[in-house]
């Protein structure tokens, strides 16, 4: 999907390109990309790289265009794995500004008017627009952090009192989400820092913006840090607790065992055919039973002394 706006708020949505304007570009269909080469000049290497979806953030120049790409966070519905990092490409030509991205993001959603209404009241030039891409994509990985830490709090309770894998692997697919996350941060950090000490750019930089979206970045990478850590902990802690969670069922199923052998035992003494003694006896059958099920209880109160139930 193609949207051109007439300014980078994205307030006011016109049908033909004018200079200045910023066109947004989503998911593009073989058509759109024909058109993007074409009209816009947007080389196809170029659009290759932007949505391939293992590709780096980087910063490129050129004559005619610059071309920035960063890493976005995305949340994924069906695919096991809650979140991962897509890239965002921005490409600024002399007359427009165009953003490109494989899929629909919050950090530049396709089906609002304007991402930016609640926050700015004007975006006057292309860089400073790129710092608040990059400081949208610093404040959505913060809110998806927060999110991951709520999951893995919740299986953390499941994984208490499981003795199967599931739940391990719920807490893996959430390391690797903060794998994708720290990768992809790491890799906006060194682009933000060479936006800011690249020559090249003569626009003029709002340094407060700058400093925000590194510090969101940091802050997001810390965070991110911080969670991969205390997860990779838990997971060592908690395939212990698995490991001994199912030695706990196993010595119970043992002794149970053990238990159901007394009876057993004694039924197959005293139902063998040679004499006993008790072959005539009326109380025979009853006394056997009982006996049976007295030594039964007598071995549940001993194995319950030594804790071992």
């Amino acid at each position: 999907m193609i949207k051109i706006f007439k300014t980078f708020g994205g307030y006011a949505e016109i049908n033909e390109p004018l200079k200045g304007c910023w066109i947004n570009v989503t998911n593009p269909s073989l058509d759109e990309l024909s058109k993007l080469n074409v009209d816009y000049g947007l080389p196809t290497d170029l659009t290759n790289d932007i949505l391939d979806q293992d590709e780096r953030p980087r910063i490129e120049f050129d004559d005619d265009w610059t071309l920035i790409i960063l890493r976005i966070p995305v949340e994924v519905k069906n695919n096991g794995v809650p979140f991962h990092t897509i890239p965002l490409g921005i490409f600024i030509a002399k007359d427009f500004t165009l953003t490109l991205c494989l899929q629909d993001n919050e950090v530049l959603p396709i089906g609002q008017p304007s991402p930016f209404r609640d926050q700015y009241k004007e975006i006057t030039d292309s860089i400073n627009f790129i710092l608040r891409l990059f400081l949208r994509s610093g404040n959505l990985y913060l809110r998806y952090l927060k999110q991951i830490n709520q999951m893995t709090s919740l299986i953390e309770q499941d994984l208490e009192k499981s003795i199967k894998n599931k739940e391990l692997n719920k807490l893996l697919k959430m390391e690797k989400c903060l794998v994708y996350f720290i990768t992809s941060i790491k890799a906006n950090e060194i682009v933000l820092a060479k936006l800011r000490n690249s020559k090249k750019i003569t626009t003029e930089i709002n340094e407060d913006l700058l400093e925000d979206a590194f510090i969101e970045n940091k802050q997001a990478l810390e965070m991110a840090q911080i969670y991969s850590d205390i997860q990779s902990g838990m997971m060592d802690a908690f395939a212990s607790v698995i490991s001994n969670n199912l030695n706990v069922v196993m010595k119970q199923l043992t002794l149970i065992s053990i238990i159901l052998m007394i009876p057993t035992l004694i039924a197959s003494i005293f139902g063998m055919n040679v004499p006993n003694f008790m072959e005539n006896s009326f109380w025979a059958m009853p006394a056997i039973i009982t006996g049976s099920l007295f030594l039964s209880f007598l071995g549940v109160l001993i194995f319950r002394k030594r804790q071992w139930f």
